[in-house]
């Protein structure tokens, strides 16, 4: 008799997270500090120099069925830039790099999301920074989603990419090994 009673509550919970998981808007956790933007470039060639961008807002549509229907749109306050060093943010913000003055914004808005069977995401968008836009590509994975200890819904996400500096009107020369910079991406969001 228990096999049948938890038989029928493990069919139920299945039924309800079958309904649970459906198309919807999610707007990214940024208030419970949830999501991440960071990056990593190389220093000479000998290291590795990490920093991030602690303010930035977006959404996402997320559907797990039908993961090509999915879209992103993500704002960041480049002003917000930080590489754990007062003075090298300083010169970050300046118009060798990043010109946060004439720039304050950089954005990311998906044209296009793509699932292999493996469940490998490719987020196609155009990454706007420094007054250019380019197409990039972010390879990105779905964590999970699920309820939260809060009554609400949520769903993650982790996907990095690499940008060419030049490509983004970054002139500086940091030598050949730092010719690129890669994004690192872990977004959470909590379904509205």
């Amino acid at each position: 008799m228990n096999k049948l009673f938890a038989g029928m509550a493990l069919g139920s919970m299945l039924s309800m997270s079958a309904v649970t998981a459906q198309a919807a808007e999610y707007a990214i956790d940024i208030e419970g500090q949830h999501a991440f933007v960071n990056f990593k470039i190389s220093h000479l060639g000998y290291s590795w120099l990490y920093g991030r961008f602690n303010e930035f807002d977006g959404r996402f549509n997320w559907d797990s069925e039908s993961p090509e229907d999915s879209s992103v749109s993500v704002n960041i306050n480049t002003a917000s830039v930080d590489s754990n060093h007062a003075e090298r943010d300083k010169h970050l913000r300046s118009a060798d790099f990043l010109n946060v003055d004439a720039h304050p914004v950089a954005r990311f808005e998906s044209t296009s999301v793509t699932a292999s069977e493996d469940g490998a995401l490719e987020i196609k968008g155009n990454l706007t920074l420094n007054g250019a836009t380019r197409e990039v590509i972010i390879d990105a994975q779905h964590l999970g989603e699920g309820e939260d200890p809060w009554g609400g819904y949520r769903a993650g996400f982790e996907g990095s990419t690499s940008i060419r500096l030049k490509d983004y009107n970054i002139d500086m020369d940091l030598g050949p090994a730092a010719q690129e910079v890669e994004l690192i991406l872990s977004i959470e969001g909590i379904r509205q």
